[in-house]
């Protein structure tokens, strides 16, 4: 049984996927970016009747042209935002005076302060556990900070 409806007329929901499968000129730039792509793979996936491995192909034929094509939107933007860019800041082409293009070493470093890691943590096996835990946080403790000690003095 073959279920047309699905895919010919204009608003069923794998409409724009057969359309990307076998007439991707007629497809245009909004459809593409309406097309939801992870949920139109789980209707394929998942379909409500059964469809049979032909017609399959052919959907997923569809969903690859459509990917295509979004990435190939995707890499004309990225192509067209990095042009800009460049344009913006060409070198030679600022307004800002020659004294203003270098800044001091104070204006761009932060000033060290650690006084926020200063807090005491409570250890590990202080806190209100049961004895055994107590002794198996202790433990795997000790031996974690031996080994990094031992680490350290290689070195």
């Amino acid at each position: 049984m073959f279920f047309t409806q699905l895919f010919t007329s204009s608003r069923g929901p794998l409409a724009k996927i057969w359309l990307a499968a076998h007439w991707e000129k007629k497809l245009t730039k909004t459809q593409v970016f309406e097309c939801n792509l992870e949920t139109t793979i789980r209707d394929i996936l998942s379909p409500k009747m059964a469809i049979n491995l032909r017609t399959f192909g052919h959907l997923l034929f569809g969903v690859v042209r459509i990917y295509s094509r979004k990435t190939k939107y995707l890499f004309a933007d990225c192509n067209n935002a990095l042009a800009n860019i460049k344009i913006a800041f060409r070198p030679g082409q600022t307004d800002m005076p020659v004294e203003g293009l270098e800044s001091t070493l104070r204006a761009i470093t932060l000033v060290e302060d650690f006084s926020a890691f200063d807090a005491e943590l409570p250890l590990p096996w202080s806190v209100s556990a049961h004895p055994h835990q107590q002794f198996l946080l202790y433990f795997f403790t000790k031996h974690f900070f031996l080994s990094l000690c031992k680490k350290k003095n290689k070195k």
